[in-house]
């Protein structure tokens, strides 16, 4: 398990680049097939450098992206990699711990690689803000390093928990079981395992 990418320590370019997204977006789109719908919005929460969202638009031309990020340099970096993608909307910004979004509804949700490098309670105003915006039946997909009740932590994830909360005590990789109480309004269905020790969730709207 590499360091987090972080915004504000990616450097300057407009176009920053976040290792990982290389060696893992193949595998998450191949997995988002089964999961995201047919035609409609997906909402993409914590977007980072961008790189996702242009890869993803190619791979589901039918989907209209919508990226966010709260932090500035990471939306120029975005609006950089996604420019001229037409199914790629102009960044938002969006602090998922925030009570109102800037948006008013979604097909899906998806957020890659935040619940580990923010604190818990970007956790829970990402169910919250889910919830507020998804129909029934709709989609919320988490990817990243989780805690497992019943499955040995390797290693690399227990090194990388501990730089986690040295780098700041709010960080740490979440339990998958901690997640899921926090999702109110969602249930739980699926639990995909990915390269280099990560999951995939997928919670799905409920009511």
């Amino acid at each position: 398990m590499s360091e987090p990418w972080i915004p504000a320590e990616a450097g300057v370019e407009a176009r920053r680049h976040a290792p990982a997204t290389l060696r893992n977006r193949m595998t998450i789109a191949d997995t988002l097939r089964g999961v995201l719908p047919l035609s409609g919005s997906v909402l993409e929460v914590a977007s980072g450098s961008g790189e996702h969202a242009a890869y993803f638009a190619g791979e589901f031309p039918a989907l209209d992206w919508q990226p966010s990020d709260p932090d500035a340099d990471a939306r120029v970096s975005i609006a950089a990699w996604c420019e001229g993608i037409e199914n790629v909307l102009p960044p938002l910004e969006i602090d998922a711990a925030a009570a109102i979004w800037p948006v008013d509804g979604a097909d899906a949700v998806l957020c890659i690689n935040m619940v580990h490098i923010s604190p818990w309670e970007a956790t829970l105003g990402l169910m919250a803000g889910a919830a507020r915006l998804l129909p029934a039946g709709a989609p919320l997909i988490l990817y990243g390093p989780f805690l497992q009740y019943d499955v040995p932590t390797a290693e690399s994830n227990l090194a990388f928990d501990e730089s986690l909360r040295a780098r700041d005590p709010r960080w740490g990789i979440r339990s998958v079981d901690a997640v899921r109480e926090a999702a109110a309004g969602f249930v739980l269905e699926q639990t995909i395992a990915m390269p280099a020790n990560n999951l995939l969730l997928v919670f799905r709207r409920v009511g």
